[in-house]
């Protein structure tokens, strides 16, 4: 099994489930590597109960929009990355591609930023469930 968090059958995720349990920092550094890192991690995962003390991926930095977007527009630009659907059918739904998707987080990242937004600042969002709710949430996670 090559990507251990997509399970497609029951036996699957007994495997994934048995290999988590009998060897959890390895089958996370195997779920890791399919992921970008800007700073690769020296330890996958260190434990200490009595404290308690768990640290995953110590040492290692990641955009998780990066992995969540920019590597999408990249190889399937054109694939759907975001459908809505309104509450009242007789609206229409939205359908973003990743292309586009990135094009208005990128976007709404400069309007924050552009507005001092910084990484680490603590951001409110008092949206409906729109589709711009999700481009606003990316964009701050974007911004970290």
């Amino acid at each position: 099994m090559s990507y251990p968090y997509q399970v497609k059958s029951a036996q699957d995720y007994e495997r994934a489930y048995k290999q988590a349990l009998e060897n959890p920092e390895g089958f996370w550094e195997e779920v890791a590597q399919n992921f970008q890192w800007k700073k690769p991690w020296h330890t996958a995962l260190s434990w200490d109960f009595e404290g308690p003390n768990v640290r995953w991926f110590d040492g290692a930095t990641l955009n998780i929009t990066e992995n969540c977007l920019d590597r999408h527009a990249r190889s399937t630009p054109d694939r759907v990355a975001l459908q809505w659907e309104p509450n009242d059918p007789s609206e229409s739904g939205v359908s973003w591609t990743y292309a586009e998707l990135l094009e208005r987080v990128e976007a709404y990242c400069h309007v924050l930023t552009n507005r001092g937004i910084q990484k680490g600042d603590r951001v409110c969002l008092y949206m409906g469930m729109i589709p711009e709710l999700a481009v606003a949430v990316l964009a701050c996670a974007r911004i970290g």
